[in-house]
Order: structure tokens, then sequence, then C-alpha cells
């Protein structure tokens, strides 16, 4: 089952984090991920939650996810964002009827 991670980011060095943005995406795709949402415009609804830049990636399970998180070959990139950004991130459960 597919599974998901969000990430809500406030971007606190925009030519840093700039690095991470060019060099990210081969990395998610070998890990087998893709990009649903990369920091499109977002539209606050309901509630008092203020995102920043949001980000939703699809993996083929949560296992696949969780592993691109871990992974040696983003470590690196994963300490980029960390200094660059405050973020939050969650991994979501697909849902299969």
């Amino acid at each position: 089952m597919a599974a998901y991670i969000f990430a809500d980011i406030e971007v606190t060095d925009p030519k840093g984090f700039e690095e991470y943005r060019q060099k990210v995406p081969a990395v998610i795709a070998a890990h087998g991920g893709r990009y649903l949402v990369r920091g499109g415009a977002c539209e606050i609804v309901e509630g008092d939650w203020r995102p920043g830049r949001c980000v939703i990636l699809e993996f083929p399970s949560v296992e696949k996810a969780r592993a691109f998180i871990a992974a040696p070959d983003y470590a690196p990139l994963a300490a980029l964002r960390q200094r660059t950004t405050n973020s939050r991130l969650v991994i979501i459960e697909g849902y299969a009827p």
C-alpha cells in the first residue's frame, strides 16, 4: 500500500535551501518516491494552522518511505534541509478501500 511523506517547511536560508531543492529529486526517485505536491499555493480553509512550504511525496510503501528517510545517500541532504529550514515531516500510511 502506498505511503506518503508530508512535509511542512519554513525556509530560513533560501540560498542554502536551493542546493537541497536541486539535489533531492534524484534521491527521492532513486528510492521509488515521487512528488505529488512541491511547494504550490496553499489555502487555509479551516483552523489556525499556518503551513509554510508544503511537500507531499508518494512511496510504494511505509517501509520504502522510512528507508528513504534513513538512507545514507539522503543523510547529507537531510542535514542541509535541517540547517536551512524549520521542518515538520510525517509518514502517512495510504488507504485502500
